[in-house]
């Protein structure tokens, strides 16, 4: 079978000040077009570290995909080592060029020889033009083995993976169709559902795999499957998903891949309702998942972000007495969270979060990681209390996915 290898550059990556997110998109569309990617591999801007990792990769796999290092400043090393590496010369790419001046005359900005470099490439590449930036693509044959670098900027690579890459990789080899089932489940561990679908996993075809991926008090079931027969595969693989939806059904949110944002904003637009939250530990964290959504407009109003005691009295009518004898992070408080909210904002339905994030902040009656959802309409107002133990950023996380959650739940069983 076909495979890919993805090569990412760049001392910034390994040093943790930039998150890979190229190596993940770029997976995830060879995913789509059939391409199997089998290793993902960072390197800092070393020559021999790269040019080890292009001995290395093309031992793995048919396809090696590289992004970084075609910048015009000295530390971009990438475009001369390919030229050395495939034995080329570097030459003025005419058309390069003139994208580059279309570039800086379009943007009004002055151009200097440095940026002009970006059009020289080796004269035994593939040039593929950048519509959206200086720095072209380039793809190598050698021993039937294919080799595509590409810009490390995201929108750049995006656009020439979408316009080029694929579409040549496809003229090139045929691939496998991959088709892949996920649902996602609440409200069971991973060990306990490996129980419940035992007899369902041990009998499945051996070119179909079951994957379990847990991910903040969820859990996602991935059914995949490969062939050339696309129809044969996809018949196969939605019988097998059914069955598996319904030995799961009482823990089932979805049987797409989506987060839970998108499923209660899905809930909600059915229903042609709206919601609105009052947030205090989470910081306006369920807002941005919701308004991260395109069309979130259609079922969120908006949030009220009440950090301190005074923003919760002034801006949720929460009572100071009440607020001083039970602490922000209780039932009556989020409650009375939840009623201000609807009060102010006017939604149908409300989440309202309070909870003690840590890493400091912990009492003895209500350590790091407590935290009070609460839920509802205007007719009634549903709480629950968790506790986590996690670090921060992950407690906040946890309480936002839980907090939708437990609206999904309101929403289905009572309103």
């Amino acid at each position: 079978m076909t495979q890919a290898s993805i090569i990412t550059i760049g001392d910034e990556l390994l040093i943790g000040q930039v998150i890979d997110t190229n190596s993940a998109w770029m997976a995830q569309q060879l995913n789509k077009a059939g391409i199997r990617v089998v290793r993902r591999v960072a390197v800092a801007d070393v020559w021999d570290e790269i040019w080890s990792a292009l001995d290395e990769e093309q031992k793995q796999a048919d396809i090696i995909l590289i992004t970084g290092g075609l910048g015009p400043t000295a530390d971009d090393i990438t475009k001369p080592l390919l030229c050395r590496y495939f034995g080329g010369h570097m030459v003025i790419h005419e058309e390069a060029k003139q994208n580059v001046l279309n570039i800086f005359n379009r943007l009004k900005r002055p151009m200097i020889e440095r940026n002009l470099k970006q059009a020289e490439v080796p004269d035994n590449c593939t040039v593929l033009l950048n519509k959206r930036g200086t720095a072209p693509g380039m793809l190598f044959n050698k021993d039937g083995k294919v080799f595509v670098s590409l810009p490390g900027v995201p929108h750049e690579m995006m656009g020439l993976m979408e316009d080029d890459v694929i579409p040549a990789l496809l003229i090139q080899f045929q691939f496998p169709s991959i088709i892949h089932k996920t649902l996602l489940t609440a409200g069971v561990g991973e060990s306990f559902l490996a129980e419940l679908i035992i007899d369902f996993e041990t009998a499945l075809p051996a070119h179909i795999k079951l994957a379990y991926l847990p991910n903040y008090g969820m859990v996602r079931l991935r059914l995949s499957a490969t062939g050339f027969n696309k129809p044969a595969v996809e018949n196969e693989i939605e019988q097998l998903f059914e069955d598996l939806q319904l030995l799961v059904k009482d823990y089932l949110v979805t049987n797409t891949d989506e987060p839970m944002q998108n499923v209660v904003g899905k809930l909600l637009s059915a229903k042609e309702k709206t919601m609105c939250t009052a947030e205090s530990c989470t910081g306006g964290y369920i807002a941005h998942l919701l308004t991260s959504i395109p069309g979130a407009s259609k079922f969120y109003d908006g949030s009220i972000v009440s950090y301190s005691y005074q923003a919760k009295e002034d801006l949720l009518q929460v009572d100071k007495t009440l607020l001083e004898l039970k602490g922000a992070v209780s039932e009556e408080i989020v409650i009375q969270m939840a009623k201000g909210a609807l009060q102010n904002i006017k939604s149908d339905f409300v989440i309202a979060v309070s909870g003690i994030m840590g890493p400091d902040g912990g009492l003895p009656d209500k350590p790091v990681g407590t935290v009070w959802i609460a839920v509802g309409n205007k007719e009634d107002i549903l709480t629950q209390k968790l506790s986590f133990r996690f670090n921060r950023q992950r407690n906040i996380e946890l309480t936002a996915t839980n907090a939708l959650n437990l609206l999904r739940k309101f929403i289905l069983t009572g309103a």
